[in-house]
């Protein structure tokens, strides 16, 4: 009897010091070294390892480049995720109404979700010749604009979690057809400060994005411009990029006054 009750309330024990150790995690968001949890928590430094060592496994924490451990975007997609992307449609709502309205284009925002990005608002273009966009399509993130913003700007172990999973078809013979090609390009968006999706997934497409970021820099979502090449063209991509380098700004201001 005594072992039974043992085995029954071991696991809740384990539970309540991950627990301790996510609680540690989401009130320290520029994350906590190894050494951190254990003091905060009193989780022994080899149990607390085994515990953050699976929940970065498993997407839920990822270690920036000094070693700390920091809430991952799966974890943060439960609970207060939700209503983070309330707010982020809220306060992105007028902002990509403003976009539509001075470029007269499909106006999109989006998310990383897994390995994806997910489409959380759409602003539809007035012409009747648009690109066909909708609030929760998911998309890849290796051949959209959208998708190539946010991985640009992610952090470097969150990236690397994602290149594995990557399948790189060629939709269009302007598709990125690897990984090593994919890396040149995001080092380009990196600097330069935006994306382009230049009929990688559709031909006779094309669409510019810019990441937005949070109080700490940290890239939170992503948002495009979409249309025809004839509208969108290589001379007008400048312009076009500025307009999304700007709204993405505004969006991000917004976001940091709200918190």
């Amino acid at each position: 009897m005594i072992r039974a009750r043992e085995s029954k309330s071991a696991p809740v024990g384990v539970v309540g010091k991950v627990l301790r150790i996510l609680e540690a995690l989401d009130a320290s968001p520029n994350g906590l070294q190894l050494r951190e949890i254990s003091q905060q928590t009193r989780v022994n430094k080899s149990t607390a390892y085994r515990f953050v060592a699976h929940l970065e496994k498993e997407g839920y924490l990822f270690r920036d480049v000094a070693g700390a451990y920091i809430v991952g975007p799966k974890l943060a997609r439960l609970g207060a995720g939700v209503a983070f992307h309330a707010t982020l449609r809220k306060i992105g709502r007028p902002v990509l109404t403003a976009l539509s309205n001075e470029t007269k284009e499909t106006v999109n925002l989006g998310i990383v979700d897994g390995h994806d990005v997910l489409y959380l608002d759409v602003i539809e273009s007035p012409h009747s010749f648009r690109m066909a966009s909708q609030p929760g399509m998911h998309r890849p993130l290796n051949c959209t604009a959208l998708g190539k913003a946010l991985l640009a700007f992610l952090p470097d172990e969150q990236r690397e979690e994602i290149y594995p999973s990557l399948i790189f078809e060629r939709v269009t013979p302007h598709t990125i057809p690897n990984l090593a090609r994919l890396k040149k390009d995001l080092a380009r968006i990196a600097q330069r400060g935006y994306s382009v999706d230049d009929q990688e997934v559709e031909l006779g497409a094309r669409c510019v994005a810019a990441p937005v970021l949070d109080g700490n820099g940290r890239v939170v979502a992503a948002l495009s411009i979409s249309g025809p090449t004839t509208r969108v063209s290589r001379e007008r991509v400048p312009a076009f990029a500025q307009a999304i380098r700007k709204a993405a700004r505004m969006i991000s201001t917004q976001l940091r006054q709200s918190v």
